[in-house]
């Protein structure tokens, strides 16, 4: 920056690292504390919309209440004349992004190992936002930051809103996101949840272990349809190293109704969990991230089968391919039509699936549960003498 800007005498802009559609981010210094921060600034243009200015409050005060090693801090929030902004962590990494064109540009792909460690820990940080009652609204790759020892950073929480009646009836009139990561349901304007981001979460795998996008279209309209009425390719027609158990946890996670996917990202990341701790030898070592959440949550002998049974249209057996990825994502408010009651998809001759996935949990006896069961049996037996009475009373 060739002028020298600072923010209420204390954030010293040093140079602009990124842009949305509605803010830009700069790496600034904190001369309070001595410390680097990413400044998120509203744009200017956005200032005198009140809508606008509510979304971005919103989105500090939601963030800043989560706590978590895979979510990006937020320091503070303030206002310098015209200018808001919120201080967050500054991560020095990569986004998910650049590391996806990394592989692409180099006709390469993003190694299985990799790919599940990486949506592990997504899938860690927006479980727990999850769990605080809150929806990110916009997981893309672009929002996923990853530091040099493959650490996991969910920035981004701008349209991130509390799960509550007055919340969901104001996301029904408008429809907010990126269109090349809509589920379904976001793209007919219809009230997210967390199956909202889980179905975004499939779509950054796909992206990762192929290296392009399962929808492509000309405009965000067409690729809102698609999520909408089209099913999504399969994962092995772009990349024949993928196992079958993973592409069928992606058609999973892509189901077009929100009820046929994993509930919340913290349920998909123990599948991925699972099946990672289960194939260490076919797909490699785990990154020292990951292998720090294994020693926090210990594997025991103890084996519960979970069998996971879901249709999946005829239509979907169908390996078409389509051209690669071309254009870059943009964030844009889409106005589609809304979704037919009776799917289009529904209509075709299903396909039943089954596939099992080994969760591990701990084998501790339930003593709570073993000493209410004790109390209830003695009451029962207290209660015979009584009988007894009342009988011999009445006859």
């Amino acid at each position: 920056m060739q002028e020298e800007r600072v923010l209420n005498n204390r954030y010293e802009l040093l140079e602009r690292i990124g842009a949305g559609g509605m803010a830009a981010v700069y790496k600034a210094r904190d001369r309070a504390l001595g410390r680097l921060v990413a400044v998120k600034m509203l744009h200017e243009s956005f200032t005198s919309d009140e809508g606008f200015l509510r979304r971005f409050q919103q989105e500090a005060y939601a963030a800043a209440n989560l706590t978590h090693p895979n979510i990006v801090t937020v320091h503070d929030i303030g206002q310098d004349g015209y200018n808001h902004y919120i201080v967050m962590e500054f991560v020095d990494g990569l986004t998910m992004k650049q590391i996806i064109r990394s592989y692409t540009d180099n006709s390469d792909q993003m190694p299985l190992s990799r790919a599940l460690d990486l949506a592990i820990g997504v899938c860690n940080g927006i479980g727990y936002a999850h769990r605080a009652g809150l929806v990110h609204c916009d997981v893309k790759p672009h929002n996923i930051l990853v530091t040099p020892d493959e650490r996991i950073k969910v920035a981004d929480f701008g349209i991130a809103r509390a799960i509550t009646e007055a919340t969901q009836q104001e996301i029904v009139s408008q429809v907010w996101g990126t269109p090349q990561y809509f589920a379904p349901e976001q793209a007919s304007g219809q009230p997210m949840t967390p199956a909202t981001d889980v179905y975004a979460i499939g779509i950054v795998m796909f992206e990762m272990l192929t290296g392009r996008l399962p929808f492509i279209a000309e405009s965000h309209t067409a690729i809102a349809l698609k999520h909408l009425h089209e099913p999504p390719p399969k994962v092995t027609a772009f990349n024949t190293a993928v196992p079958d158990q993973i592409s069928q946890i992606i058609d999973k996670i892509l189901a077009k109704e929100p009820t046929g996917r994993y509930r919340t990202a913290g349920q998909l990341g123990r599948i991925l969990s699972t099946y990672r701790q289960r194939s260490l030898v076919d797909t490699g070592p785990q990154t020292p991230a990951v292998q720090e959440q294994t020693k926090a949550n210990p594997t025991v002998p103890v084996h519960e089968q979970v069998t996971q049974i879901y249709e999946r249209p005829a239509s979907e057996r169908e390996e078409t391919a389509q051209p690669t990825q071309s254009s870059d994502t943009t964030k844009a408010n889409v106005s589609v039509p809304s979704r037919p009651t009776k799917s289009p998809i529904r209509d075709k001759e299903p396909e039943t699936i089954v596939h099992t996935i080994t969760e591990t949990f701990t084998e501790e006896p339930d003593w709570t549960a073993i000493t209410l069961g004790i109390a209830a049996l003695v009451a029962l037996l207290g209660l015979i003498p009584l009988w007894i009475l009342v009988y011999l009373a009445w006859t």
